[in-house]
């Protein structure tokens, strides 16, 4: 499939940027550079009940978005992607808002440590204690504790997958499923495609470098399974999985080696390939209109998980 003609436009624009590559300037010259560009190519929030910060156990802020302010609710806690070291509240809140008001469920954006300042296993960490935060403090948030998911796009699906495996792995709480958006799955980088879409398409070879660099100094760190979720000894056991990769994307083997993965162990996934798309293009919805096509496909997936068994139950 070839590239769509609105990401060709995008390439081009970023082309004629005057603004330095990620990997050629310290991290937080790197942050502010993708914070900005994000909001520059974001769609319209649409309107929400809440959004609002708590910070959990004070140890992890959290930005908390609700589709209606007094009602239990399902919930996703998400992880935002940007290499583990660039992506914050900031960068993803629209696509937050637009996860939580079209699948009718509250949002909870966990702000997790930053590479290179902490490196693994700081993120994989808060990400885990804020999931099993919202589980164990579930009413005083107005959440279902039977309802709830994680995701998280890239780092963040990485993160996601991680969390799935520990939470089966440390009897954490029953997750409802995996959101996971063209995820990090193999740190070793060794899949074809990190060859044929490492250069051109806005994730390079040399952005991924930077990233790994500051997440994982140590290289003995990148086949442990929390950094490596395609590593794990074993798949079985885990929530049902929707995982979305990209066509013009580095890490599209490893994310559908994933999805076969899970597959082959025998937990139920959704696979959709976006053929003609590049890493990251599901936060470009002010410019790429498959962007918002694949959000809606996420809020689908996330309310056949919350509301089908929920009706169900509640008509019995």
């Amino acid at each position: 499939m070839t590239l769509h003609v609105q990401v060709r436009a995008l390439l081009e624009r970023v082309a004629r940027s005057p603004l330095p590559a990620y990997h050629t300037v310290p991290a937080f010259v790197a942050r502010r550079i993708y914070r900005d560009t994000r909001a520059a190519l974001a769609p319209q929030p649409p309107p929400i009940a809440e959004a609002r910060l708590v910070v959990f156990g004070g140890k992890v802020a959290v930005r908390v978005y609700r589709p209606a302010a007094d009602e239990t609710l399902p919930a996703l806690v998400f992880f935002h992607g940007g290499g583990w070291t660039i992506g914050d509240l900031d960068t993803h809140d629209v696509l937050c808002r637009q996860l939580a008001a079209g699948a009718r469920c509250a949002v909870l954006s966990v702000d997790y440590r930053l590479a290179p300042e902490h490196p693994f296993p700081g993120a994989v960490d808060d990400c885990f204690f804020a999931t099993e935060y919202v589980c164990l403090h579930s009413k005083e948030l107005g959440i279902d504790p039977a309802r709830v998911a994680v995701g998280g796009d890239s780092a963040g699906g990485n993160l996601a997958a991680v969390v799935a495996l520990m939470a089966r792995d440390k009897a954490g709480p029953a997750l409802a499923g995996q959101l996971l958006i063209y995820p990090a799955t193999d740190q070793r980088c060794a899949f074809p495609s990190h060859e044929r879409n490492g250069e051109g398409y806005l994730l390079t070879r040399d952005a991924i470098r930077f990233f790994r660099a500051g997440y994982l100094p140590n290289p003995a760190d990148r086949t442990d399974w929390r950094a490596s979720p395609l590593l794990a000894a074993s798949h079985s056991g885990l929530p049902p999985a929707f995982v979305l990769t990209a066509g013009y994307d580095p890490l599209i083997d490893e994310g559908r080696a994933y999805a076969e993965r899970l597959a082959a162990a025998g937990v139920p996934v959704a696979y959709k390939e976006y053929g003609d798309m590049v890493h990251g293009f599901i936060l470009f919805g002010g410019v790429l209109e498959v962007a918002n096509a694949a959000v809606a496909d996420c809020c689908e997936h996330l309310r056949s998980r919350f509301f089908a068994g929920h009706s169900a139950r509640m008509s019995a």
